[in-house]
């Protein structure tokens, strides 16, 4: 390993998102069933076990099989769900996320993280340019008037 890629980062001051979540108090050492991370992350039981199936999300197994989660697993799940949305694929999470549980990365990591960022940058400027151009066409087909369904004109 070149000394470059041995380097490790502490990215708790550059990304909040990526360092070590806390538990809130109450439910620090608690175990959450699958059910119950579902409702607090807001997301559906088969999300969850998809999240698994693309290593997103680890689960112990009590001694009747059912899957527990550690609390911080909540914010994980928003964070992924973040990621999606901005438009990562699972394939990239999976690279993001141990800086998550630990706080720290690698050059690599880092670099992806910068990469991601500046591709979800750059989407933005596309949403906005769109949103921009939308606006503009909602002015001028409100100046020119709005025809109803059936060909009569409408008061806007």
């Amino acid at each position: 390993m070149s000394g470059a890629s041995a380097l490790v980062v502490t990215v708790r001051e550059v990304e909040h998102t990526c360092s070590p979540v806390d538990a809130d108090r109450e439910d620090e050492g608690q175990e959450l069933r699958i059910g119950e991370l579902a409702r607090r992350a807001g997301v559906s039981v088969r999300s969850l076990r998809y999240y698994e199936q693309q290593g997103l999300l680890g689960s112990e197994r009590t001694a009747g099989g059912q899957r527990v989660y550690a609390p911080s697993a909540v914010e994980r799940v928003h964070f992924i769900q973040q990621l999606y949305a901005a438009g990562v694929p699972s394939r990239v999470i999976v690279d993001l996320l141990p800086c998550f549980a630990t706080g720290v990365a690698t050059t690599s990591m880092l670099a992806l993280m910068e990469h991601e960022r500046d591709a979800i940058a750059e989407r933005l400027r596309e949403l906005t340019a769109a949103h921009e151009r939308l606006d503009r066409v909602i002015d001028d087909v409100r100046r020119a008037g709005v025809v109803s369904d059936d060909g009569s004109r409408a008061s806007a």
